[in-house]
């Protein structure tokens, strides 16, 4: 090989050398910072290829994406000396690589700044809000307070704070055994205090309804008193009447209906002396009362008299027996 072979061939090389010191590629998740013996000279943000001094400058990539930070599980004291424990995590992206190069320097420098930032903007805006907001009333108010703290505390270092969440907001094993306790005493106490004002309006409706109830019933009766001394002194009126007009057959009629109410079961026995009133009309003609007349009455003649029962019965003076039970 010649001497101008070899000549070329270095150029070759050196020209080689030269342009790859001197061209960067940018991809699309990345941005970069270019620096020169330590300066920062300028930064490059979009996709590309770019160019650079060779052997002079220097670039350094930094991730465009939105990173994750999580923070460890931290007590924190809210509003009411109430201690919790709190969970939480941010996201962000560096929004100005020249700033956070001058100002962070490095990555886990910053994460371990914005969680001191984290923990401090926690502390102070938990404090004001109460266990309840915290955990349930107010949360998404208390998240957006600490994102905006934490956010202008990370632009100085050149970093956007693109969300803040807490994970778990929770009380102290100990002290969510002494809370539930006193939750279930609360509801325990609630409950009986409905109950009670329950038993209270339940006894008074109660007595309303018995107090109407015996008004009620007490109307009825008097009403039903009434209406049956009304239908008691019409029954004697007309019985009276009845009575007035023939006295014999009234007697006699009296007579009989006792007579079918005492015998009417079939297996009815009375053993009573024949010479009673109650046989009266058992007896001979001549030992029972007068014969039965029928009423006088202007538009008739007069009926027939009635005879009483032919004197067969008194036959057996002991006793007096349902036509359809032997004697004994």
């Amino acid at each position: 090989m010649s001497v101008k072979s070899v000549f070329a061939l270095v150029i070759a090389a050196v020209i080689a050398v030269l342009l790859y010191g001197s061209v960067f590629l940018i991809y699309p998740h990345e941005q970069a910072v270019v620096t020169q013996f330590g300066r920062i000279e300028r930064a490059v943000r979009e996709p590309g290829l770019y160019f650079k001094t060779p052997f002079i400058q220097s670039v350094e990539y930094l991730d465009k994406r939105a990173r994750y930070l999580e923070q460890s599980e931290r007590e924190v004291i809210a509003s009411g000396k109430k201690r919790l424990l709190v969970d939480s995590f941010a996201r962000y992206e560096i929004s100005d690589p020249i700033v956070f190069k001058r100002q962070a320097k490095f990555l886990s420098n910053f994460e371990s700044q914005l969680n001191g930032f984290m923990e401090a903007s926690l502390r102070d805006v938990v404090a004001e809000y109460t266990f309840k907001d915290i955990v349930r009333d107010k949360r998404d108010e208390l998240v957006e307070l600490i994102r905006k703290s934490v956010d202008e505390k990370t632009q100085r270092l050149g970093v956007s704070l693109v969300d803040y969440r807490i994970r778990r907001a929770d009380l102290p094993q100990e002290n969510s055994e002494a809370v539930y306790r006193q939750m279930q005493t609360e509801r325990q106490q609630e409950a009986n205090g409905i109950r009670a004002d329950g038993e209270k309006l339940s006894q008074q409706i109660r007595s309303v309804a018995d107090r109407n109830a015996t008004v009620i019933i007490a109307n009825a009766k008097r009403d039903a008193e009434i209406q049956r001394g009304v239908g008691d002194a019409l029954r004697n009126n007309i019985f009276a009447a009845a009575y007035g007009k023939n006295a014999d057959f009234f007697e006699f009629y009296r007579t009989m209906k006792a007579y079918e109410n005492s015998l009417s079961n079939g297996d009815t026995r009375l053993v009573l002396s024949p010479d009673g009133e109650f046989f009266s009309y058992f007896n001979n003609a001549g030992d029972s009362p007068a014969a039965i007349e029928p009423a006088a009455d202007a538009s008739s003649d007069a009926a027939e008299p009635v005879t009483p029962a032919s004197n067969d019965a008194a036959a057996n003076p002991a006793v007096v027996e349902d036509p359809a039970v032997s004697t004994n």
